[in-house]
C-alpha cells in the first residue's frame, strides 16, 4: 500500500521510515509542496497522500486526486485551513490529522522566544564572542507579576498557560470553551477585548478560521497596552501583518515574536541564504531589533515528530482496513 509524502524533508523521512518499520508501507518521498503543479505526478497505485501545513489541497487539487484513485488526505499537523473539507467529503476521501502532537514543544517554544525577546539573549551571546561584555542596551523586565493574555486554551495553549503561571504571572484567557481546570489553577477566563487590553503579554493559540483571520489588526491593537508583547505560534493568518508593522513603528507594540508567517510558503523550511528575497514585508519585520522570527519551528522536537510519524501511519492503517480512527483524528 502506497503513501506519497509532499513538501517532505530529511527529518521527516527518518521519522516516518523509522516508524514504517512496523507497519510496511510502500513509501515516496517528494520535497514539493502539493498543488496544482505536481498533483498529476500521484499515479493510481496511491492510497493515501501525507501533506503538511503549506500544501495546498484546494478543490482542483483533491478532484485529481479523486480522479487518481486517493483514498486518504493524512495530515501531518493538527491545522486543516489548506484545505477543501467539503470537496473531500462530497469526493468520498477520508481525511485525517495528528490533533495533538506533544503541546508542550510549541508552548515552550513560545516561551522561549519571549524570554529572547525580552532578556535579549540572542544579542548577549553575538556581543560576548565579539568580546563585548557591556549591558547597554539588554535591559529586559520581570515576567513575575505580568499579566500574560492567552487567546486560545485547547492543548498547546493550556501547557503555555501553566508554564506562565510557573513565572508568577496573572494569566487571563480568552476561548468560547471554558476548562474548568484551568480555571481551578487560576486562570481568568474574560473577553476577548477584555484579555487583551489587560495584558502585558499576548499570546496567540487559536486555530484558523474564516472567523478569525486577521484578529489581530489595528482595532485589536489599539485595545492593547503601549509596549505590549505580541506572540504568534499558532498560524500567520491571524495576524494582519501590514497593521502590526504600523504598530512597531508608533512604538506600541514593544516586542513581536512570530514563529508563523502569512505568506510563509514562500519561504519556511527552506535555505533562501543565497537568494533575493522579494517579499519586503518579511524584511521589513526582520529588520526591527525588537522583533523576532523563527520558521515554524516551534514543533520541531524529538517528541512531536515521534508523535506525528506514529499517529499519522497508524491512523492510515485503521482506514485501509475498515477501521475508524478516534474522532479528534478524523475531519472527513
Amino acid at each position: 500500500m502506497k503513501i506519497i509524502f509532499f513538501s517532505a524533508k530529511p527529518y521527516d523521512i527518518q521519522f516516518f521510515d523509522s516508524h514504517n518499520q512496523a507497519f510496511g508501507f510502500e513509501m515516496e518521498y517528494l520535497e514539493t509542496h502539493l498543488g496544482p503543479h505536481i498533483v498529476k505526478a500521484v499515479d493510481e497505485q496511491t492510497f493515501a497522500v501525507c501533506v503538511f501545513v503549506n500544501d495546498k489541497l484546494t478543490t482542483e487539487v483533491i478532484e485529481t486526486l479523486a480522479l487518481k484513485g486517493v483514498k486518504v488526505i493524512a495530515l501531518r499537523c493538527a491545522g486543516f485551513n489548506n484545505l477543501q473539507l467539503e470537496t473531500a467529503r462530497k469526493l468520498g476521501i477520508r481525511v485525517c490529522r495528528v490533533p495533538a502532537y506533544s503541546p508542550e514543544a510549541v508552548a515552550e517554544h513560545t516561551v522561549a522566544m519571549l524570554l529572547t525577546l525580552n532578556r535579549k539573549t540572542h544579542k548577549a551571546y553575538n556581543r560576548v564572542r565579539e568580546q563585548n561584555f557591556s549591558l547597554n542596551g539588554l535591559l529586559g523586565f520581570n515576567l513575575h507579576k505580568k499579566t500574560v493574555g492567552v487567546i486560545g486554551t485547547g492543548k498547546i495553549g493550556k501547557a503555555f498557560c501553566k508554564i506562565m503561571l510557573g513565572f508568577g504571572c496573572k494569566v487571563m484567557a480568552f476561548d468560547p470553551v471554558i476548562d474548568q481546570n484551568l480555571l481551578a489553577a487560576g486562570i481568568q477566563y474574560g473577553t476577548l477585548e477584555e484579555t487583551i487590553s489587560s495584558a502585558d503579554i499576548v499570546s496567540l493559540h487559536c486555530p484558523l478560521t474564516a472567523d478569525n483571520h486577521h484578529l489581530v489588526n489595528t482595532k485589536i491593537i489599539g485595545l492593547m497596552k503601549k509596549g505590549v508583547t505580541l506572540l504568534n505560534t499558532s498560524r500567520g493568518g491571524l495576524i494582519k501583518t501590514e497593521d502590526v508593522i504600523d504598530a512597531l513603528k508608533a512604538g506600541h507594540i514593544g516586542y513581536l515574536g512570530i514563529d508563523v508567517y502569512e505568506q510563509e510558503e514562500k519561504l519556511f523550511f527552506k535555505d533562501l541564504s543565497g537568494s533575493i528575497i522579494e517579499d519586503d514585508t518579511i524584511q521589513r519585520l526582520t529588520s526591527f531589533p525588537n522583533v523576532l522570527v523563527t520558521g515554524h519551528q516551534a514543533f520541531f522536537t524529538k517528541e512531536a515528530l515521534d508523535q506525528i510519524a506514529e499517529i499519522t501511519l497508524n491512523s492510515i492503517k485503521q482506514l485501509s482496513v475498515g477501521e475508524e480512527p478516534a474522532p479528534a483524528v478524523m475531519l472527513v
